[in-house]
């Protein structure tokens, strides 16, 4: 019975994701696609028959799921003016902090457009935080098709960078902010930000250099 309700609901939320937001024929797939991946997980770890243990609700924030997304347009090679199907609805569950579920509707766009340099690094950027920060091989595969899709884009080298940075490797995350301001061009908007996010890298790993000196 359990079963027949999910099936029911993620029927229900097919069609209200493809008509409320206009989703065109072509990303149907996409978004049939994230709501597998949800029944798959309720399937793994869903417990409908377990007894409840009902507590005082609690205000939940997720503040870094919205502040990836703006980060992420702020670098995009398309910008924020050519809104898409798969954006749309991978941005709105990687705001939400679903990010297993944005990185599915992810998949469903680079499958039908692998040159799509921007779905690959939201993809990369939704598996890093659904690993709560860990730069872990299908990310790090996917920060290289972004790369290579589009060899311009800034975002890929930007994003690379800070996982590799907050996963310890200092060295290899300001090598490539440093590669990556290298080749910005002197009117790019991100330069300054990027500029004083590599000075205070260079400050922290001269730092981590002197305390180990002093060990």
């Amino acid at each position: 019975m359990t079963w027949v309700a999910v099936l029911a609901l993620a029927g229900l939320t097919f069609a209200a994701i493809v008509f409320a937001f206009k989703v065109p024929r072509s990303g149907w797939e996409a978004v049939g696609a994230a709501l597998m991946f949800g029944a798959a997980g309720f399937a793994w770890q869903g417990r409908p028959a377990q007894s409840g243990a009902p507590k005082a609700a609690a205000e939940v924030s997720r503040p870094a799921g919205a502040a990836l997304v703006e980060a992420r347009k702020q670098l995009s090679a398309q910008g924020e003016n050519q809104p898409n199907s798969w954006a749309i609805i991978a941005d709105a569950l990687a705001r939400n902090g679903s990010y297993s579920d944005a990185a599915g509707v992810l998949l469903g766009a680079v499958r039908k457009d692998p040159g799509n340099a921007d779905a690959w690094l939201a993809m990369a950027n939704d598996l890093v935080a659904h690993a709560d920060g860990t730069l872990t091989p299908a990310a790090q595969y996917a920060y290289d098709r972004a790369a290579k899709a589009d060899p311009a884009h800034p975002g890929p080298a930007f994003f690379l960078g800070l996982a590799l940075a907050t996963n310890g490797k200092l060295d290899e995350g300001r090598d490539a902010w440093a590669a990556l301001l290298a080749r910005a061009p002197k009117g790019a908007p991100w330069r300054a930000d990027l500029e004083q996010r590599l000075a205070r890298l260079d400050d922290y790993i001269a730092a981590q250099s002197r305390t180990d000196q002093a060990r």
